[in-house]
């Protein structure tokens, strides 16, 4: 199971403004003056942000008149910050290594384009983020483009396109790296940590220990790092059996979670038909691609008995309904808000999304884990006899 700081992986970069300064010394009381352009005025918060479940904190409020405002912070050692409108969607990031900070931006220009500094921690950590939204805009079209080209049974060309984007999402994980270990600040170092989802177990030990050696007295970092080497190390326990995970064969345990809607909907209620207990999230890539394939078969067999039962994972409703929406489900969505911590988790002994269980009408489990072509050909094989 992903623990939580790597829960927040591979999220938009456009609408997140990063500022710092490059003063060595970081700790102490710090001030931070802002000249806002196209902002209404409204109330602005100073932030703490924390690099684990811990809640942001709120340090400081202010109005902002006229499109400026003051806030002032404390902190013993160098930390992320981020400055919160009441009004609009935009957020600043901010290092404090400054006593003094300043910011000046256009809130009607989209990104980091009209973010006013003149550091090299900032000007390194917007390149990063910049270079981390074109790939990920690179990774829509490549993933638009391999659905086409899989609607109209173009297998050859699918393959063309997925290997192209494997070879570009392995060069981003070596930008990732690189920039960790380059980093002149340890915050920065933290904030490139989030991204390395899908990278080597070996080849992150060997990151987190040039950053232990190199950051010592950082103790967010240090506390940072501990929290990766306690999961990583996990990775190589051999997990315990679970004997009442359901398989092929058992019946599939019954729950009820609130739907879309709100109101609660329980798995029982679509027996006497096939369905697909399809376990995702909105903030999950892989499970992202997939939907595609899921969309696919619903469409080819919903006229044959055959549905599906969305379960989510998310915690963000607003983020769980757009995702739906976006990607077409257009079948029943469940959920409990709970992340990792849903309900369904230990029922069915998933620890990685997404996952899916196919039933019979009785309520059994004839299939799991249809991935891209081999949920069709399942449910080729069964409901086309």
């Amino acid at each position: 199971m992903t623990p939580s700081f790597l829960r927040l992986l591979w999220l938009p970069c456009v609408a997140i403004l990063f500022f710092s300064c490059n003063q060595k010394s970081a700790s102490g009381d710090f001030h931070v003056t802002g000249k806002i352009k196209n902002g209404s005025n409204q109330s602005v918060y100073l932030e703490k942000i924390f690099f684990s479940d811990k809640a942001p904190l709120v340090m400081d409020t202010a109005m902002m008149q006229d499109g400026k405002f003051e806030l002032e912070g404390s902190s013993k050692e160098a930390g992320l910050f981020r400055i919160r409108f009441e009004k609009n969607p935009a957020i600043f990031l901010l290092v404090n290594d400054q006593e003094d900070l300043e910011i000046e931006t256009d809130l009607s220009q989209p990104g980091l384009a009209s973010v006013q500094t003149n550091t090299s921690i900032n000007k390194a950590l917007v390149k990063f983020l910049n270079n981390l939204d074109r790939s990920m805009n690179q990774f829509e079209q490549m993933k638009t483009q391999a659905d086409s080209l899989m609607q109209a049974g173009n297998d050859s060309a699918t393959t063309i396109v997925k290997t192209k984007f494997e070879k570009a999402e392995n060069a981003l994980r070596d930008e990732v790296v690189n920039f960790i270990e380059k980093a002149e600040n340890p915050v920065l170092s933290m904030v490139g940590l989030g991204y390395v989802n899908g990278i080597e177990p070996s080849r992150i030990n060997k990151i987190l220990e040039g950053l232990s050696k190199k950051f010592p007295k950082h103790e967010e970092l240090q506390a940072l790092i501990e929290d990766y080497k306690k999961y990583l190390a996990t990775l190589n326990q051999p997990k315990p059996d679970a004997p009442a995970t359901p398989a092929i064969g058992k019946m599939a345990p019954d729950f009820t979670l609130n739907g879309v809607d709100g109101k609660p909907f329980s798995l029982h209620e679509l027996q006497g038909k096939y369905v697909l207990v399809d376990f995702w999230a909105s903030w999950c890539g892989p499970c992202r691609g997939e939907n595609p394939y899921v969309v696919k078969a619903y469409n080819k067999f919903k006229n044959k008995n055959f549905t599906v039962l969305g379960v989510s994972l998310d915690e963000d409703k607003e983020a769980w309904e757009e995702a739906i929406q976006k990607d077409g489900l257009s079948w029943k969505h469940v959920s409990d808000l709970k992340g990792w911590s849903s309900v369904v988790v230990p029922m069915y002994g998933f620890d990685g999304i997404p996952y899916n269980v196919l039933l019979d009408p009785s309520g059994k489990i004839i299939a799991t884990e249809l991935r891209e072509d081999d949920l069709d050909k399942k449910l080729t094989e069964v409901l086309m006899k």
